[in-house]
């Protein structure tokens, strides 16, 4: 069954609570938390884009990671609030070719866990079927900014269900050199501080 709008994940602008995500693959091996976060932490999407199309037909998890469009739920927050707490050794990394994304899931069970850039970017969209919706049944909801990158979507996606691309890629922009300055790239659950990954990614494409 394909899932839609997730708007379950995380929190509005009209509350100041805060609180901490719990991370659990779909077989429950590979746990984790994040720092306590609200509704202005990081950017939340819909990605139509043949990257993260093709992550999860890597991972044959098209059915649900995917929605009617083709899109995956992505929450893009510094790669420093993911703590990984169990698991460690199950993690794996793929890279779509020699210079693209570090995509990281639990191989016990397929589970995506997110992407991120190479160590130094304090940044991970985190992928929803890594977030235990349990977790934040009583946390009051944000709203998702919308579809990006349509033009690679299975079917066309409605105008006011579209993200403003200027907005979004503004935003990305102007967290990512907040976060930098603020140090948010170091502690890594996926890279060591001397910038290596935790693991070598395998490539699919030369």
């Amino acid at each position: 069954m394909k899932i839609t709008y997730h708007r379950f994940l995380f929190f509005t602008s009209e509350t100041n609570q805060m609180a901490k995500l719990q991370l659990v693959c779909s077989c429950g091996t590979v746990r984790g938390t994040t720092a306590d976060m609200n509704a202005k932490t990081g950017t939340r999407i819909m990605c139509c884009c043949n990257d993260c199309q093709s992550f999860a037909q890597f991972l044959k998890q098209e059915n649900i990671v995917l929605d009617d469009y083709g899109a995956t739920e992505i929450f893009q927050i510094p790669v420093s609030y993911v703590k990984i707490t169990t698991g460690n050794e199950h993690i794996a990394c793929v890279r779509l070719s020699q210079k693209g994304m570090y995509r990281w899931y639990a191989k016990c069970c397929n589970t995506p866990i997110g992407n991120t850039m190479k160590a130094g970017i304090p940044f991970i969209g985190l992928i929803h079927t890594f977030v235990d919706k349990a977790s934040i049944d009583d946390a009051e909801l944000s709203e998702n900014l919308g579809y990006l990158q349509t033009k690679f979507s299975k079917k066309i996606v409605p105008l006011d269900q579209q993200a403003s691309q200027f907005g979004v890629m503004s935003k990305i922009v102007f967290n990512l050199i907040h976060w930098k300055i603020k140090g948010l790239q170091k502690p890594s659950a996926f890279f060591h501080d001397n910038g290596k990954p935790i693991l070598e990614p395998k490539v699919l494409k030369g």
